[in-house]
């Protein structure tokens, strides 16, 4: 009696188990947005939000004494380039348009003027104060009126964000935006525009108080 062989089953070679793969994920992609268009399964497919942060902590507070006197929006188009020096920009590099919008005040110092920077005559009728120069606060960008134009990176950099714990990252662009608002600011009569602001309001308080002549000037 001759006893049959028995012949193993052919195992599948690697390559045709990865194609398999991706073939189910791309079956169940397809199945999934197909389903998710029909009435009724929309929500199954769908993703939904929560924000589960924590409450927020007041870490501590401080007496301003700085009046605002003037704020200025600035608006600024960004192209930032970084390349490698011996690989072509299809295999590495990025490039990223940016606009970047944001705000700077500009501010006196209250806080700063001392009993010597205050004159008023014995009839209480005229004023003169000291005040020191207006200054510009820090850049604060609006993400709300900010965003990215375009996005290109080479094979390597597209890699590298699969890797990224922050992919896509726009922390270079937006500093180098604020950067350039900073310097806009400075060019700009924003503090000029402060000085008189608050020249104006001095005079309306103290002219309300009985002061007849209120001179304002600005300097150490």
């Amino acid at each position: 009696m001759t006893t049959p062989i028995r012949r193993l089953p052919r195992r599948m070679p690697g390559w045709a188990k990865a194609l398999t793969a991706v073939v189910a994920v791309l079956v169940v992609m397809f199945a999934g947005i197909r389903l998710s268009l029909l009435p009724g399964l929309r929500d199954f497919f769908g993703t939904e939000t929560h924000d589960r942060s924590g409450p927020a902590l007041l870490k501590s507070i401080q007496d301003m004494s700085r009046y605002e006197a003037a704020s200025g929006t600035f608006q600024v188009v960004v192209d930032l380039e970084k390349d490698a020096k011996y690989l072509p920009d299809a295999l590495r590099g990025t490039r990223t348009l940016y606009v970047g919008a944001g705000t700077v005040d500009a501010y006196v110092d209250l806080g700063e003027v001392d009993d010597k920077d205050v004159t008023v005559d014995d009839a209480r009728t005229s004023a003169t104060l000291r005040l020191p120069h207006a200054r510009l606060g820090t850049p604060a960008l609006d993400p709300d009126s900010s965003y990215a134009v375009s996005k290109q990176r080479g094979l390597l950099d597209r890699l590298g964000d699969l890797f990224s714990d922050n992919p896509n990252s726009e922390q270079a662009v937006q500093q180098l935006a604020v950067r350039h608002i900073a310097d806009a600011a400075k060019e700009s009569e924003l503090t000029a525009r402060a000085e008189t602001n608050t020249t104006g309001m001095l005079q309306g308080l103290l002219r309300s108080l009985g002061f007849k002549e209120v001179r304002v000037s600005y300097g150490s």
